[in-house]
């Protein structure tokens, strides 16, 4: 069993060797530019970062992710903290991480090259005890006001389709349900897991059934960086195909999240 043990243990470092040599010098250079590949994560998705983890030693779907993508490249891996969304995503005009975990929103393709999703979370609609309102069709209406998570992934999808509602826009996740509360708005939108957990504190209040539109989490870098882009591409793909985001989301028991489609060619 030891001897069993020691090959395998000797077939793995091989494996990985041979992986990381196998990395052009532009990827490497494009992805960890400084020899270490600098991560950043929203730890207020708490579907991709498990609540409560250590800045540096975050736990959760996308750090696993993150490991595996610095294990490929044959480099250390060192975690940037981000309270929301849009803040990680800001992160990209000051250089202040290589690679990010977060939504593929067209708004932020100018400056993000992304994958095609690993992961996706559909996105709906709360409404309060007593509400007239039965369908995510209904919602958009005059006199609804939306309470949102300002530049959320949903927040942007939100803000291209919304054409008659209002949204409210707050600073993060718990503020959206926080200003739903105290000025009693018609609708709280938000992540179907996290509204799951937010409806069971609100008697007689319903989520709505469907889905208004499924964030798609992906990996990104910088724009200008072509060849990491293109690696990354491939590593969603393979990580897909491979069960290994599947394994993730068990590992770190996910719920109300599914396995991204494989990318069309």
């Amino acid at each position: 069993m030891l001897r069993l043990a020691l090959a395998c243990l000797a077939l793995f470092v091989l494996t990985s060797g041979a992986m990381a040599n196998d990395i052009s010098p532009a990827v490497r250079s494009e992805l960890a530019p400084s020899g270490t590949l600098r991560v950043g994560l929203n730890h207020q998705n708490f579907l991709l970062v498990t609540p409560g983890s250590a800045a540096a030693d975050p736990r959760g779907v996308a750090s696993d992710l993150a490991r595996e993508l610095g294990r490929r490249l044959g480099v250390p891996v060192e975690f940037s903290k981000f309270d929301t969304a849009g803040k990680l995503a800001d992160g990209v005009k000051t250089g202040a991480w290589d690679v990010a975990f977060l939504g593929a929103e067209p708004q932020r393709a100018n400056e993000i090259a992304f994958t095609a999703a690993y992961l996706e979370i559909p996105a709906t609609y709360l409404v309060p005890a007593g509400s007239p309102i039965r369908s995510i069709a209904e919602v958009d209406r005059d006199g609804i006001r939306i309470a949102v998570s300002d530049k959320s992934a949903y927040e942007l999808w939100l803000s291209r389709n919304i054409k008659h509602a209002t949204l409210m826009r707050t600073q993060g996740i718990d503020a959206s349900y926080d200003l739903f509360i105290a000025q009693k708005l018609e609708v709280l939108s938000g992540l179907r897991p996290r509204l799951l957990t937010d409806v069971q504190k609100l008697p007689g209040a319903r989520i709505l059934d469907g889905q208004f539109t499924a964030v798609q989490q992906a990996i990104g870098t910088p724009k200008a960086r072509e060849a990491g882009a293109g690696f990354l591409r491939a590593f969603v793909e393979e990580v897909k195909a491979s069960g290994l985001v599947a394994q993730a989301i068990s590992r770190n028991a996910v719920q109300g999240v599914s396995v991204a489609p494989r990318a069309q060619p």
